[in-house]
């Protein structure tokens, strides 16, 4: 599917709506549950939710939503879904929980199990970031749009991307073989976008992520030139299995840098 502006708007002022609700809960004193396996909800990502499915619902009707929060969809169902939107309506709830403002709005769309199209945004800063295969990736603040491209050839020391709430031990082997490299703390999908806007080379993920977490991220990233591979090189794909939980994987600027990695 091409991506036309009226529909790149229209999903691009469901994330903001979005945001709006975040931010509601956001300055409110929220309560906090946990989903069965014990990762963290609130409000927030119940208001996102709604607004976005509602949102994606009204405007392309034919198209089915896939979210975080309605995850229980019969598998059999959902592998027949060529075409899909995957939505991710609180990315980062634990930086949500901490107050530290990195934690975004995910939304992107699936067709064959490529992600195509993504928006990113940023409640707490209004920082936006959108990309579509073909037509290239953007960052927007305010009224103000500007194209963004990674950092290529990537250049030492290279610049890592670190979770804030999921490094493991293999993550730190990684980044102490790298002989000349910086560790960037950084939360949720935004490691994605710094990867996307020239700031960052490299995310390297060991251990599970969702399908959610990752989609928008992809897209933006490939819009910009960037790679997100797993550890065979093969770009991550989506709604293709009977799990939605990704493998381990890399997310390239410079796709070159794969090269170079330690074994």
């Amino acid at each position: 599917m091409t991506i036309e502006q009226d529909l790149r708007e229209a999903v691009i002022a469901i994330a903001c709506r979005a945001a709006d609700e975040i931010l509601g809960v956001y300055a409110s004193e929220f309560a906090i549950t946990r989903k069965d396996d014990r990762s963290p909800l609130t409000a927030a990502d119940l208001a996102s939710h709604r607004c976005i499915v509602d949102g994606l619902r009204a405007l392309t009707p034919d198209i089915p939503v896939l979210s975080e929060e309605s995850r229980d969809i019969d598998i059999a169902h959902r592998r027949e879904w060529s075409t899909l939107w995957l939505v991710d309506p609180l990315d980062g709830t634990r930086e949500f929980i901490k107050r530290n403002g990195e934690f975004t709005v995910n939304i992107a769309l699936i067709e064959g199990g490529v992600a195509t199209f993504g928006v990113i945004q940023q409640p707490v800063t209004g920082a936006l970031w959108h990309g579509a295969a073909g037509a290239g990736a953007f960052r927007r603040d305010g009224d103000v749009e500007r194209a963004i491209r990674v950092r290529m050839p990537a250049t030492m020391p290279l610049r890592v991307a670190a979770s804030r709430s999921h490094r493991d031990a293999r993550t730190q082997a990684l980044l102490d073989a790298l002989p000349d490299s910086e560790a960037v703390a950084c939360g949720s999908s935004l490691k994605f976008c710094r990867i996307a806007e020239g700031g960052m080379d490299l995310y390297p993920r060991f251990g599970p992520t969702s399908e959610w977490d990752t989609a928008a991220g992809q897209a933006i990233l490939e819009a910009a030139g960037g790679a997100v591979l797993d550890p065979r090189g093969r770009p991550l794909r989506y709604n293709q299995r009977d799990t939605l939980l990704n493998g381990d994987f890399l997310a390239f600027g410079d796709v070159a840098l794969r090269d170079k990695l330690p074994a």
